[in-house]
């Protein structure tokens, strides 16, 4: 009686590790959108299987990057809805409703942590903290005007406006990114400086536009939801233009 509840202890414990490994699998196309819509980042590997090259990688990636959803679809009908033709693992994005694609064949070595490595390159989110990693997904991104929270991590105004930033942000989904900038971070003075600001100034919040190379400061006060909504709409209305810019250092780097 002990060897057969241990037997079944065993068996049923390697079973519970094969599913775990496992990927969510997508059938269909109500399926996929559903998967994508259900976090602001995801990753569907479009694979014709388990034993397809880059599906085991993909699966250790999912473990190490577990904020990120991931699945699988080998259906070649939902492939066509999403304009691939072979094996490719794609991450979808809602800050700016981009589609960042791996194809397989074109991948020079495909690893577990070049996986990893694009995932976190790309994981743009409606606010997305600024470092050297997501600084790639940022610049990337065809979406070049960006709204910045400058604040320093630990203070009692950073999770609050982090919350408050971050809710607003799919309002200007295509418009803008928007991106914090932690101040307590050494790293970051240069961007603090290049808005002519430094740590002891914060919270505050800017708007750089790639396209013009042109930034400016939301004026100092309470940093409220309407009163960045308004910010960011003056700037796509076209008055921010003629205000004078942040800052006085020529540009480095964001």
């Amino acid at each position: 009686m002990l060897t057969t509840l241990l037997l079944t202890f065993l068996l049923s414990s390697v079973i519970a590790t094969e599913k775990d490994s496992a990927l969510l699998r997508l059938n269909d196309t109500k399926a996929a959108e559903a998967f994508i819509d259900s976090a602001e980042v995801v990753v569907i590997g479009f694979l014709e299987g388990e034993e397809s090259h880059g599906y085991k990688e993909l699966v250790a990636a999912a473990k190490r990057i577990d904020s990120v959803p991931v699945a699988i679809c080998s259906v070649k009908e939902v492939w066509a809805d999403y304009s691939l033709s072979s094996d490719t693992i794609t991450l979808f994005r809602k800050a700016d409703n981009r589609q960042e694609n791996l194809v397989v064949a074109e991948a020079k070595k495909l690893e577990t942590d070049g996986l990893v490595n694009f995932i976190s390159i790309n994981e743009v989110r409606y606010i997305t903290e600024y470092d050297q990693v997501t600084a790639v997904g940022l610049f990337n991104s065809e979406v070049k005007s960006h709204l910045l929270l400058f604040a320093n991590r630990g203070s009692k105004e950073y999770t609050e406006l982090r919350e408050r930033l971050g809710a607003l942000a799919p309002e200007f989904t295509g418009k803008f990114l928007f991106v914090l900038i932690n101040g307590a971070v050494k790293s970051n003075s240069r961007s603090l400086g290049y808005f002519g600001i430094k740590s002891r100034d914060l919270p505050r919040v800017g708007i750089y536009d790639g396209d013009s190379d042109m930034k400016w400061l939301l004026p100092a006060g309470e940093i409220s939801t309407e009163r960045v909504r308004e910010f960011c709409q003056s700037f796509l209305r076209g008055e921010l233009k003629e205000v004078k810019q942040a800052g006085t250092e020529a540009k480095t780097e964001l």
